[in-house]
């Protein structure tokens, strides 16, 4: 009776310090973004700016729950291209998009544009963040 007990003791303080583990790590790990779009490029016209905000999901960024979801089932969202790649030359328009703010408890800074193949690839990845962006790039 007492070994019954005893276990049933530990896997209550087991069951207890996983829960404020994971507590802690999802509100040390934030995503607060702000996004900048410029539909005629970079300093071209006026700028379109939202937020966006996960756990609990929020901001001005229309759809930010769903933009929130599809941002955690992403490994690296916002990974630069590796250097020495290789892209296929080809313009998809002038429009670019700054993210910059935290993201999973790290500092971002990204830029999205439709210069080249790769850009215009990543640009369409992220896309959800930047309404706009997918109607407009190649």
């Amino acid at each position: 009776m007492r070994i019954a007990l005893l276990i049933a003791l530990v896997l209550a303080l087991v069951g207890c310090g996983a829960g404020s583990t994971a507590v802690s790590a999802t509100s040390t790990a934030t995503t607060d973004l702000k996004i900048t779009y410029w539909p005629q490029g970079a300093g071209v016209g006026t700028a379109t700016r939202w937020t966006l905000r996960c756990a609990p999901a929020g901001g001005t960024l229309p759809g930010a729950g769903a933009a929130c979801r599809k941002l955690g089932e992403m490994q690296r969202p916002f990974a630069p291209l590796p250097g020495g790649t290789m892209c296929t030359q080809e313009y998809g328009g002038p429009q670019v998009a700054v993210i910059a703010g935290t993201f999973r408890g790290g500092k971002l800074w990204a830029r999205l544009s439709a210069t080249n193949g790769c850009e215009i690839s990543r640009a369409k990845r992220l896309a959800f963040l930047v309404p706009g962006f997918a109607s407009t790039s190649a």
